[in-house]
């Protein structure tokens, strides 16, 4: 599929950085509208990350930042039970459920709002937010529920096209006394993921299927290794025409891109800002199905960090980030309104700068302690203990109106 020049600009993760770094430079001048910048409170989160890393991973080897880690919320080991589940299937099949279960977990990983639990049938384990949404799209892929075959583990367009509120709503245990944030987002997310499925049969294959695109991946990477930056690239082609309601550029769906006057740039994509959250965070958590296929991800660094509540609550929380009008607080905001931008992509460019100074607290190079592990040791961890400590919901800094597609 031909693609605009100023569009593939905007699914590079070099662009990101380069934008997001332009609105941290405005912030440091001053010139923002809702945010200054404190560069100095920085060796504060830092220390506070790397304390925190240090609790969760006390041998230091910290791995990337993926959806994986979360299925074994509350201590009980389900990615191992997930492996014997899939043991009887040869390494490309295997490679291709994870990747179907992965991506629609990641995609129902929008914040779950503070009221809502998921109760775990086999365990009695009461779980809430990312981890409760991770455990609850594991065991709803478990049952066949996407599958039209009633496979576990295999999701496939037909399956997805079936689902519907109602299903969504049984698979995670909501009721009105247990109300889930986005129940409508998410349907049409996985709907318009069943649609991306079936029009893009030369990326996922025939009956398409989120794993489809393994066998894409190799096809496109005879040697085995493919570069994270390409990996992103593939993984905005494929399913960039998924998310509702959002700028497009030259008739192409841009996805978690938003616009900025600090962003900078020049033609088309002038003033365009891309985050990518979702689609990054898929792509830290392909690295395992990929690995279990036998594709190297190569160059992991060149993804940025995440635009999400937990890394933007670490900088508001600590100081890094100042508000510069009540508002900012006592308001709730759209996801595209200029203050939300503005506050996710200072996290982007925060995040590069927060990275070192953790390493150094650790006492690593970046090559044990990639950005990825940083997040995952790390700074969504620190952003999520603040907010327990600091408000009664646990929430964050921010109140956000989500859809269930961004945050």
């Amino acid at each position: 599929m031909s693609v605009p020049p100023a569009v593939e600009l905007l699914r590079s993760p070099a662009t990101i950085r380069e934008r997001c770094e332009h609105v941290l430079q405005a912030g440091l001048r001053a010139e923002l509208r809702h945010f200054a910048v404190d560069l100095s409170r920085l060796p504060e989160a830092a220390r506070l990350t790397a304390q925190i890393t240090r609790t969760r991973y006390p041998d230091l080897r910290v791995p990337a930042h993926s959806r994986f880690t979360h299925f074994d919320a509350g201590g009980v080991p389900r990615q191992a039970q997930l492996e014997r589940d899939l043991a009887g299937l040869e390494p490309r099949e295997r490679a291709r459920r994870l990747v179907d279960l992965v991506v629609t977990s990641v995609l129902l990983d929008a914040g779950a709002g503070a009221a809502w639990r998921f109760v775990e049938p086999d365990t009695g384990l009461t779980l809430s937010r990312s981890e409760g949404l991770a455990v609850a799209s594991l065991l709803w892929a478990k049952s066949g529920g996407l599958s039209s075959r009633g496979e576990p583990y295999r999701v496939d367009a037909a399956g997805l096209t079936a689902v519907d509120a109602a299903s969504l709503e049984r698979a995670f245990q909501v009721t009105e006394r247990n109300p889930l944030v986005g129940v409508a987002g998410r349907v049409h997310l996985l709907r318009s993921l069943a649609r991306a499925l079936s029009e893009r049969r030369d990326v996922f294959g025939d009956p398409p299927r989120s794993g489809g695109l393994i066998d894409t991946l190799f096809a496109k990477n005879s040697a085995g290794t493919i570069s994270a930056a390409s990996l992103l690239h593939g993984v905005l082609d494929g399913l960039g025409a998924i998310w509702p309601g959002r700028l497009a550029l030259q008739g192409i769906a841009l996805g978690d891109v938003w616009q900025h006057a600090a962003a900078g740039g020049d033609g088309a994509s002038q003033g365009y800002l891309p985050l990518h959250k979702l689609s990054q965070w898929l792509c830290y958590s392909l690295l395992y199905p990929l690995e279990v296929a036998g594709l190297t991800v190569t160059g992991l660094d060149q993804l940025t960090g995440l635009a999400e509540y937990r890394n933007g609550g670490l900088f508001l929380d600590l100081g890094v980030l100042v508000a510069k009008h009540e508002q900012v607080s006592s308001e709730a905001h759209q996801v595209g309104s200029e203050l939300v931008v503005e506050w996710r992509a200072l996290t982007v460019a925060l995040l590069d700068r927060v990275a070192p100074l953790v390493r150094a607290e650790l006492g690593l190079d970046a090559a044990a302690l990639p950005l990825a592990a940083v997040l995952e040791g790390g700074t969504w961890a620190a952003g999520r203990a603040l907010a327990q400590q600091l408000r009664a919901d646990a929430g964050p800094p921010i109140r956000v109106l989500s859809d269930g597609t961004v945050f």
